[in-house]
């Protein structure tokens, strides 16, 4: 009957075991499961900041073609005004 008891009582430390081994890796499971989840949301942060910085960057763009354009004008205005009379 000794030998079945300490085969019974090995078996229950195995299980005991097994239940430690396995809160263990449902507590990891969770915890990689909030960290997934802020990074997720840390991801979807700085695409929206991305996407913010792009469109700034085609504003900027834009403006800086406008700026040009006006200047080109303002060139060509005062080259008219300070060019010699062909006339003579």
């Amino acid at each position: 009957m000794t030998d079945s008891t300490e085969t019974f009582q090995k078996f229950e430390e195995k299980i005991a075991r097994a239940i430690e081994v396995l809160k263990r890796v449902q507590a990891e499971r969770k915890s990689l499961a909030q960290e997934l989840e802020r990074l997720k949301a840390a991801t979807r942060e700085r695409a929206r900041e991305s996407d913010a910085r792009d469109r700034e960057l085609i504003a900027l763009r834009r403006e800086r073609e406008e700026v040009r354009v006006r200047v080109e004008k303002l060139l060509e205005q005062i080259d008219a005004l300070t060019k010699p009379d062909s006339g003579g």
